[in-house]
This record gives structure tokens, C-alpha cells and sequence, in this order.
């Protein structure tokens, strides 16, 4: 009998990736978990940094220089040639793979984490997305650029999804107190993983450049094992805490104290993608992302083009200057773009904290409001030749561009409870995807529009700066409209607000858990692993910022 009670044990016992098997015990302190998130965000941020890669890519054959193809030759051929090298725009559109599959995974399986966990997502995750760098390494080897495309465009893509939301619930759930400082700290990990891999992918590829390869598919193979140990870690780091688990200490404020868009009940995720609420925050989203990732696209080219060479002391436009000077004015715009990730990054926990003190709907009106007013004055800046002040403007811009990704998450739970906020995260970020594209056409294609017609290059962004403008004067609007989520959307078996059915359970008591030293050096040992790359990561950009000024 004995034997047999604990064969059954072991057959029913929940696998080491079940969410059951990851609920914290006594003792276990929260702050262990942010870093497990960073851990994961830091390594799928690469994407962000992936055009380290075009120009060697695009000379993968011809070695020391590119090997146009025939013009006779069709875009089918282009995919399977061995004969002559890739054209970087093919190559962008592992870019925009990237973001189409981490908006349709993320909603696809939005539900499924929920039910799985995040251990098991996150541990997918890590073996979509260094899975998807091994295949591309076989793309580059076999020089064929379907499998690039396949490989980090689509199972990357989808290893993206998985490792961008797999954290939100968690963390939402383990900080009720401070929602958004706790998914900014995760969120900022994403924009600051170019940060890292973009440098160590520079080094890595110089590294192992030879007279026969560029070295981007020994690059992609250190980076898929770098990778896949820091996203395990982070995964098998992930705990849940008990069933209505509070911080100690901690009370939810009353009814009376808190605004009307914060509810301690729940909706499911089926029926929060109906209401007007998700729709109305999913255009907020949508409109944000679009105007910010328009102006991130096109901020080298921007600030080359508008200032010329007063970006080197020299009074010129950027059509008149030579070769070197061109070189030079293409390394200071390099440190503007840095400087733009480091704000990207620093607005994702800047804004994110500040929303639990004024609360999401301000801080998104904040971002509607000032953000119109900087895009709107961005040609005065150029026409007045202010660079101080175009820049400053710009950086705070992307400080809220970064600031939406990561006070959304809050502000979904803000609205519809934290039981399923990570499904229905996933979900809303199809906006992201949706801006992806809508953005950087946008912005492409009115510029392309102003110098066909004979506007000089550093006026051809004016329009394109009243037209973002204009999209975040919807976007406020879009922001105003949001209301309480209607009480007939609820889950059946919550109760409202201050009653108490028989079957709820109680929240759960647990005294402060001591820090020992064991824990003590562990909560050290964790940030430390995610701190040191991101700070390195961190001193490089700075060191090319540098030269903005520096001239």
C-alpha cells in the first residue's frame, strides 16, 4: 500500500516548470524576482540592436565589400542566391518580424502564461530566442536568408513575445504597493538590452573577422550561449507568491481613497479585449508608440540632416560636406542616438514610479500633453540652430516613449485586476505591433515626399513633426475617454468591492521575512549579475554621447 500512495505521488506531482511547483515558500523576499525579469528582458532587448548586423551582412560574400546582385534578377532569386550579398533593406525585415511576432505570440499565448506560469514561459522563451539566433547562424553559413528570417525574424519573434510578458503578471502580483516601479524595473531591461549586445556584438564580430568571414555567425552562436544561461537563470528564478499574498505591513487603500479606475476585482481576458476601456487604451498605446518610435527611427538621419556641419564647427549644409566631414558628423549623431537609449531606459523606471503617485491617466496625459508640445517645437529648435535644446527636447521625448511601455502593464491592472493582466497585456501589445509599422512608413515616406518635391533636407522634418503632434492630440483625447470598467464585466465570483463571499479566501498574513545573510548576499548576488552588463552596457554609451558635445 505504502508503495503504491507514493508511486501515485510521483505520477500526479506537477513537472519543475509548473506554476504550482514555483509558489514561494516562507521567507522568500520579492526582491529576488525583479532581477530574474531583467535577466530575460536584457538578452531579448537585443532586438533592439540587431542593425550591428546589416553592413556585415550585407558584404557576407564579398567579404571586404558588397556583391551586388544581377538587376535582372527577381526577389525570389534574391532569398536563395549563394552568389552575391544581401541588400540591407531585405535584412531590415528581420526588424519588422521582430515586432510583428512579439505583438501576435504575446496575444496568442497571453492566456496560455497565465495558466503555465512564467517559469515555463520564460524558459520557452530562452529557446525560441537563442534557438532562433542558432538557426539564423545556419542562415549566414548557408547564406540563405529565409532561415534568417525564420529563424530570429519568427521563432525569435515569438521567443520575444513569451519573454516580454512573461514577467508583468508576476511582478504585478508581488508588488501591489508599486505596480509600476515594479514593471518599469523589468520593461527598462528591454531597452536596455541593445545597449549591451550591440557593443559586445561590435567586439565579437571583430573578434572573429577573417579573410573569409565577416564573423557574424560566430557572433550570433556566443550570443545564443551567452543568451540562453542568463534567460535560464532568470526563468528558473521566477516565484509566484500565495494566493492573495499581500506585502506585510501593506493594506490596499479604502474605496473612498482611491481613484475609480483602480479595482481590486478582476476581468477575464476574454471579455476585457471587448470592453471600450481596452480599446481605448490599446489607441493610446498605439498613438504613443508611433509618434516615439517615428522620431527613433529617423534620429540619426534627423539630427545629421538639420544641423549639418554646425554639428562640427563648420558652416555648412549636409549636402555640402565632404567625405571625412560626413564620417564625422555620422559618429556624433551615433552618440545622440546612445543618449536617446540611455533616456528610453531611464523613462521606463522614471515615469513608471511616478504613475504610483499620480496615478496612469495623468502620467499618459502628461506624455500627450508635453510630448505635443515638444514635437511642435522641434522646427524651432532646428530653424534657430539650438542644438542644447533640440537634443534636450528629443531625450525627454524618448524618456515617455519609453514611460508608455512600461506604465501600460500598471495601468491594465489598474483597470481590470491583476488575475489575468498578463494575458491581457499580451493582447494589447498588437498596438505595438501596429506602430511598428505605421510609424517608421509614416515618417519614411513624408520625408521621402518633402525632398521629391524640393524641400531642402534640414526642412524636411517639419511636417512630420506637427503631424506626430497631431496624432498625440489623439491620443490625449483617446486617454480623457477612459471610465471605470462597466460592473457587469467582472468575473462572476468576485465580489464587490468591501464584501466578502464564503468562499473567498483570506489574504494571506506573513510577517517581514528576515534578511539573513544567505539572503542578503543572494539579493546582492542577482542584481549584481544583471547590473554589471547593463552598467558596462551603460559607460560605452556614454563614452560616444560624449562626442555631441564634445566637438
Amino acid at each position: 500500500m505504502e508503495n503504491a500512495v507514493s508511486t501515485v505521488d510521483v505520477r500526479t506531482a506537477p513537472g519543475w516548470l509548473a506554476r504550482e511547483r514555483i509558489v514561494a515558500g516562507p521567507g522568500f523576499n520579492r526582491w529576488l524576482v525583479p532581477p530574474a525579469a531583467l535577466a530575460i528582458h536584457l538578452c531579448i532587448g537585443m532586438a533592439y540592436g540587431f542593425s550591428v548586423f546589416w553592413l556585415p551582412l550585407s558584404r557576407a560574400v564579398g567579404i571586404t565589400q558588397s556583391i551586388p546582385c544581377p538587376p535582372d534578377m527577381g526577389f525570389l532569386a534574391q532569398i536563395f542566391t549563394t552568389r552575391c550579398d544581401w541588400k540591407i533593406s531585405m535584412l531590415g525585415w528581420t526588424y519588422t518580424l521582430f515586432f510583428v511576432f512579439l505583438g501576435g505570440s504575446a496575444a496568442l499565448f497571453g492566456g496560455w502564461l497565465e495558466r503555465a506560469g512564467p517559469r515555463k514561459a520564460g524558459v520557452v522563451a530562452a529557446l525560441c530566442w537563442c534557438g532562433g539566433l542558432v538557426i539564423s547562424a545556419v542562415g549566414v553559413i548557408l547564406h540563405q536568408i529565409w532561415l534568417l528570417w525564420l529563424g530570429s525574424g519568427v521563432i525569435g519573434g515569438i521567443g520575444l513575445g513569451l519573454g516580454y510578458i512573461s514577467p508583468v503578471s508576476t511582478l504585478v502580483k508581488w508588488f501591489p504597493d508599486r505596480r509600476g516601479m515594479a514593471t518599469g524595473l523589468a520593461i527598462m531591461g528591454f531597452g536596455g538590452g541593445a545597449m549591451i549586445g550591440a557593443p559586445l556584438a561590435d567586439v565579437l564580430m571583430k573578434a572573429y573577422e577573417t579573410p573569409e568571414s565577416v564573423g557574424v555567425w560566430e557572433t550570433f552562436l556566443t550570443l545564443a550561449a551567452i543568451y540562453f544561461v542568463f534567460m535560464m537563470a532568470g526563468a528558473l528564478g521566477y516565484r509566484l507568491p500565495p494566493e492573495n499574498w499581500r506585502p506585510p505591513g501593506w493594506q490596499p487603500p479604502p474605496e473612498s481613497a482611491r481613484s475609480a479606475l483602480i479595482t481590486d476585482r478582476h476581468v477575464h481576458v476574454d471579455v476585457a479585449w471587448r470592453t471600450p476601456q481596452f480599446w481605448l487604451l490599446w489607441s493610446v498605446l498605439c498613438l504613443n508608440v508611433t509618434a516615439g518610435i517615428g522620431i527613433l527611427g529617423m534620429a540619426s538621419p534627423l539630427l545629421q540632416e538639420v544641423f549639418g556641419g554646425r554639428l562640427i564647427g563648420v558652416e555648412a549644409s549636409f549636402d555640402q560636406l565632404d567625405a571625412q566631414q560626413l564620417g564625422r558628423v555620422a559618429a556624433i549623431a551615433a552618440g545622440f542616438t546612445g543618449l536617446l537609449s540611455l533616456f528610453n531606459i531611464a523613462g521606463r523606471i522614471f515615469w513608471a514610479s511616478l504613475s504610483d503617485r499620480i496615478g496612469r491617466k495623468t502620467t499618459y496625459s502628461v506624455f500627450f500633453l508635453l510630448g505635443l508640445a515638444l514635437y511642435a517645437s522641434i522646427p524651432w529648435t532646428a530653424a534657430a540652430g539650438n542644438l542644447a535644446l533640440f537634443v534636450a527636447f528629443v531625450c525627454i521625448i524618448l524618456s515617455m516613449y519609453g514611460g508608455g511601455f512600461s506604465t501600460v502593464p500598471a495601468y491594465l491592472a489598474d483597470l481590470f485586476g491583476t488575475k489575468m493582466v498578463g494575458a491581457i497585456h499580451g493582447r494589447l501589445l498588437t498596438a505595438w505591433s501596429t506602430a511598428g509599422v505605421l510609424g517608421p512608413v509614416l515618417v519614411n515616406y513624408i520625408r521621402e515626399y518633402q525632398l521629391e518635391r524640393g524641400v531642402a533636407r534640414a526642412d524636411a522634418y517639419s511636417v512630420t513633426m506637427y503631424i506626430l503632434a497631431g496624432l498625440l492630440a489623439l491620443g490625449f483625447v483617446c486617454n480623457w475617454l477612459i471610465r471605470p470598467v462597466d460592473e457587469k464585466r467582472y468575473m462572476a465570483a468576485e465580489a464587490p468591492s468591501g464584501g466578502s463571499p464564503a468562499h473567498a479566501a483570506p489574504p494571506a498574513q506573513s510577517s517581514a521575512p528576515a534578511i539573513t545573510p544567505r539572503t542578503a548576499w543572494l539579493i546582492a548576488a542577482a542584481w549584481l549579475a544583471v547590473w554589471i552588463p547593463l552598467g558596462w552596457g551603460v559607460w560605452v554609451t556614454l563614452e560616444k554621447a560624449a562626442l555631441l558635445f564634445g566637438s
